[in-house]
Parts: C-alpha cells; sequence; structure tokens
C-alpha cells in the first residue's frame, strides 16, 4: 500500500488559492510467449509527488520522482512559484475555480503482488494447449498484463482520496494463412478490472474462449473479402464502443471542443438518430461495477456519469474544473493524469453507447444483403468525426442470415453522420476494456454498446 505522506501538508496551501497535491504508484507485470518461448518477462515500477496551483487562470505544476514529506513540501512550493511566474507574465485574470465541497472517498483495495512466477506458468499452460489440440496454426502468442495506478490524493477544496484502480489482461493471437499463403490472424482480450489473481485462478476455464477463436480464425482462412461501398452493416458491441470512444468521444472533450471540434457549434443539436444514447459511465454502468470503475479524478472532483447524448440530441461535453467554469456547468470527474509527472487532461472513463429494445437475432434478420463486423485490430479519428477502423473479424449477411466469413477489411464515415442512420439498437451491451486512450498520455479506459444497425462505408480487397 502506497504511504501517505501529503495529507499532513494541506496545512502550506495558500489561502484561497485551489491547490491538488498528489502521490502517486504506477505499476506494471508482462509476460509475452512466442511459439512456447519466453519473449517478454518485465516488471516496471515508478512513484512520485506532484503538485498544481492555479493562479487567476493559469496552472503551476512540479513534480518529483520520491514520495516522502520533503517532496511535497518542494514540489507544493514549486507549483506555488510557477503559478505566480506564469500569472505575471501570462495576465489572464480570470476568477478563482468554482469551489467544489470538501469530501472523501474511501480507500478502494490494497494491491497484492503476484511472483512473477505465476504469470509464466499460467501462459506455458495456455500455450501448451493450443500446441496440443490446433497444430494446424502456423504460430501462436499469449500475453499475460497487469497493471495499476495507485494514488493519494489531497486538494484545498474538493475531495481527498485514497484511490486505486489495477486491471489485468490475457491476449491469445492466433496465426494460419490461406490456401494462397495469405497471413490470417485474430487475437482476443481477456480480463477487467482486478489484479490477475482476481480475474484468472485456472488456465482451463480460458480454454472455451481459446476454442472459440479457433474456430473463428479456420472460417476466416476460408472467408471472402467484402464487396466495397455504401453497405447496410451491424455492429456488434465492440465496434460501436469503439465508435463512441474514437469518433464521438474525443470531439466532446471540452478541451477538443474549445480547440474547434465539430461538436463545438452542434450542442443541443441532433447528431444521431433518436435511438442512440450516449454516457460516460464513472463507475457503475446499468447497475453493475463499470469496466474501469473512477471515483474520483486528479483535481478532487467526485466522478459522476456524464450524458453526452440523449435521444440523439448532444446534450454535453466532458469536463475538468476549468473548462466547466467556462462552459457554465458542473465538472464530473472527467481530470485524470497517466503519471505522478503528468498534469490532469480531460480523458474518458467508460464510454459507451445506451442498450435499446431490439433483439440481436432480429437485427441479423432484417438485414437482406449486409455485413455483420465484430472485431478491430485498430482505428483512427479526428476531431471533425471522420473516422477508418480496421475490421479483422466479421460475417456477411445474406436473406436474414450468417454467410461466409471476411477477410481484413475497413470501415469509414463521418460518425455524426453515420449515427443518423442507426434505426435499430439491441438491448444488450458487449464492453472492452484492455487498451490504453493514446491522448497525449496513455490511460486505461472502457469502452461499450449494444449491436447497431447502420450505413456506412465498406472498403474491399
Amino acid at each position: 500500500m502506497l504511504e501517505d505522506h501529503i495529507s499532513s501538508k494541506k496545512a502550506l496551501f495558500s489561502s484561497g488559492v485551489h491547490t491538488e497535491l498528489r502521490e502517486q504508484r504506477s505499476r506494471s507485470r508482462q509476460v509475452a510467449m512466442v511459439q512456447g518461448n519466453l519473449t517478454g518477462n518485465a516488471r516496471m515500477e515508478s512513484s512520485g509527488t506532484s503538485a498544481r496551483v492555479y493562479e487567476k487562470g493559469v496552472y503551476g505544476f512540479s513534480s518529483m520522482a520520491e514520495c516522502s514529506g520533503d517532496a511535497a513540501e518542494t514540489v507544493l512550493k514549486a507549483a506555488t512559484e510557477n503559478a505566480r511566474f506564469m500569472d505575471r507574465h501570462v495576465g489572464r485574470g480570470k476568477p478563482s475555480l468554482p469551489v467544489i465541497p470538501c469530501g472523501g472517498i474511501p480507500f478502494c483495495r490494497d494491491i497484492q503482488d503476484t511472483d512473477q512466477k505465476h504469470y509464466v506458468e499460467f501462459a506455458k499452460s495456455l500455450d501448451g494447449y493450443i500446441k496440443d489440440k490446433y497444430p494446424r496454426l502456423s504460430s501462436r502468442s499469449i500475453m499475460i498484463t497487469e497493471d495499476s495506478m495507485e494514488k493519494i490524493i489531497c486538494t484545498s477544496d474538493g475531495y481527498d482520496g485514497h484511490i486505486c484502480a489495477p486491471r489485468s489482461y490475457v491476449y491469445v493471437f492466433l496465426n494460419t494463412e490461406t490456401d494462397s499463403g495469405t497471413p490470417v490472424e485474430l487475437f482476443k482480450s481477456i480480463g477487467g478490472s482486478g489484479i490477475f489473481t482476481d480475474n484468472f485462478t485456472d488456465p482451463s476455464l480460458l480454454y472455451p474462449a481459446i476454442d472459440t477463436l479457433y474456430e473463428q480464425i479456420m472460417q476466416k482462412r476460408e472467408g471472402v473479402y467484402a464487396q466495397a461501398g455504401y453497405k447496410t452493416v451491424v455492429l456488434s458491441g465492440f465496434m460501436s464502443g469503439m465508435l463512441a470512444h474514437e469518433a464521438v468521444g474525443h470531439t466532446v472533450e471540452a478541451d477538443l471542443v474549445l480547440g474547434g471540434s465539430v461538436a463545438g457549434p452542434a450542442l443541443n443539436k441532433c447528431v444521431a438518430s433518436e435511438l442512440v444514447n450516449l454516457v460516460d459511465f464513472a463507475h457503475t454502468a446499468f447497475g453493475k461495477c463499470a469496466p474501469l470503475p473512477v471515483y474520483l479524478d486528479d483535481e478532487g472532483t467526485p466522478a459522476e456519469d456524464a450524458v453526452l447524448i440523449k435521444n440523439g440530441i448532444l446534450t454535453g461535453y466532458m469536463h475538468s474544473r476549468e473548462s466547466a467554469q467556462h462552459f457554465g456547468t458542473k465538472p464530473q470527474g472527467n481530470a485524470r493524469a497517466w503519471s505522478f509527472s503528468d498534469e490532469p487532461l480531460i480523458r474518458m472513463r467508460n464510454t459507451a453507447v445506451l442498450p435499446g429494445r431490439d433483439k440481436f437475432d432480429d437485427i441479423i434478420a432484417s438485414v437482406d444483403d449486409g455485413y455483420y463486423l465484430i472485431t478491430s485490430t485498430n482505428g483512427q479519428a479526428d476531431t471533425t468525426g471522420e473516422f477508418m477502423f480496421g475490421v479483422n473479424m466479421g460475417y456477411e449477411i445474406k436473406n436474414g442470415k450468417l454467410g461466409r466469413a471476411l477477410l481484413d477489411t475497413t470501415i469509414s464515415g463521418v460518425a455524426f453522420n453515420m449515427l443518423k442512420t442507426v434505426d435499430m439498437v439491441s438491448d444488450t451491451v458487449e464492453w472492452t476494456s484492455s487498451g490504453f486512450c493514446g491522448k497525449k498520455q496513455p490511460m486505461p479506459v472502457g469502452m461499450g454498446g449494444p449491436a447497431l444497425r447502420c450505413k456506412v462505408m465498406i472498403g474491399g480487397r
């Protein structure tokens, strides 16, 4: 457990000046195995203390790679001096940030470290299962990861807290070839919030997921290329979650709105079908714990859900304290920092399209000629809402039934235009939370959604 060196330093905060003091330890564990050979075996940790002070529209920030009372005093003094220096030279003259009532978030959990040998043995067991059962594969890889950010946060106004956010995953990569020698690859991530021993107790419990992945790659091996053009498609929950995060979520982060994103002039206007609702969940979604729960952000703001699109209408943005003041609204805990040496940025947490009323089988049955798109390996989007995602698993839909698997393809479009074509929304949500959002700093995020029927431009061969 991270030792608290900073709570006693609140007496040193300047009166009437917003101040944040943060102590943080970040850790990661990783094992990689290719064809039964151990190719990666790493344990990494970093820790330190940072302070940020707001003075009339400017921030002063300082950090130090040390966790101690002396380090807290050093960064606090430097951040205060930096803020005053910036104020003298920038002179924005803005009012103080709105005060958030003081409170506290109880400590979430302690981290129980796992011996590195345990990860290695777990990977060996999975690799052995794949090798023995599926000799037709050209190659196989296993990767195991666990990471966490433990933070103690003290603020002059707002909430204090000791928070910890561990997550752990097993990634399985399978490779084969078509008869013509074209490489075919699929992968699956399994896991979620919690340390490794929370999520993985027995390798055999992962065998069914591996079997399904093998079945899919064998179908893909015999797959066909999609016919290029503007097509009716059914996006899986994974794909609608990626769309929610990459193509919509970033456009409604308030700092990017101020930078000119397409969402700026679209507030309170129709940006999607009335069937589409989008929320950035804080810590609880649909009556359950969200994939990567956030209870307190790094500005001391208690985390609440941010409603972004309601019945097709863009209703709000995600905010820091400063951007919330600019837009005259309430911050909801979206300011997050990756490392002790990073300043908080506006970031997503668990961003998802809400479920509808349609049954998945009915959605598939409604499509005469189209595609069911399941997973993606990559994607890009910008603040105009334009996106392009790679699709590495999908199927034809012919006369309301799933047909042949697809070889790799792409989809592209403008998010707000594409969302206006949504005319069916499934009643179940699929989450994914194994990746990092790369906005200036990495950040663990969750994203999800139901299956959506819509129209989109799909690439061919």
